[in-house]
């Protein structure tokens, strides 16, 4: 499994999974709404996913300025998911709508093959390679499948905790630190 950034020539398995009702967000399903902006104009619906900078909406209404970000498609011959990095230039926190650094999510019948844990460990080499030193990743209390992903790449759990921009439900906040090992041993 590789990732790739997206594309036309990619899009087509993309949009394949959008049509089964799967969502890219975990948060919202935004898959009618992509598979449609995807019919309208193949190369302006690239060309919005990959933009920086603008807006985005968040489940409450709130409008907040876009981070920046890098966004993969999970590849192996063919769709298999996607996954997001987003930050903030010249430090490791984030705002408080942001629920985490890092987002992914894997198409039904793909899911158990370790896509997701690698695609993870692939974009923690993004991850360093824009200068963060720790990131934050957020799941469901009820996801175990992602809690493993998150902990075989190093996450700790920190807390439970509730963003009301996001509804009542509670998330758990992981934590992974990128400094190298022996960067570590030096401060403690």
């Amino acid at each position: 499994m590789k990732l790739v950034e997206p594309s036309l020539e990619h899009l087509p398995s993309y949009a394949a999974a959008l049509a089964t009702g799967w969502s890219p967000n975990n948060v919202t399903n935004v898959s009618a709404e992509q598979l449609v902006a995807v019919r309208r104009d193949p190369s302006g619906f690239i060309a919005d996913l990959l933009r920086q900078g603008g807006t985005i909406t968040l489940p409450d209404g709130t409008v907040a300025p876009k981070l920046p970000f890098i966004v993969r498609w999970m590849w192996d011959g063919d769709f298999c998911g996607s996954i997001s990095l987003r930050w903030q230039t010249g430090t490791d926190a984030l705002p408080p709508h942001v629920l985490g650094h890092i987002g992914y999510a894997v198409i039904p019948s793909k899911r158990g093959r370790g896509h997701a844990s690698d695609a993870l460990r692939q974009m923690l080499i993004e991850a360093r390679s824009v200068g963060l030193g720790r990131l934050e990743i957020t799941t469901d209390p009820g996801n175990f499948a992602s809690q493993r992903i998150i902990e075989r790449n190093g996450g700790t759990f920190v807390e439970t905790f509730v963003n009301q921009r996001y509804g009542p439900a509670p998330h758990l906040r992981y934590i992974i630190d990128l400094t190298p090992a022996e960067t570590r041993d030096q401060t403690a």
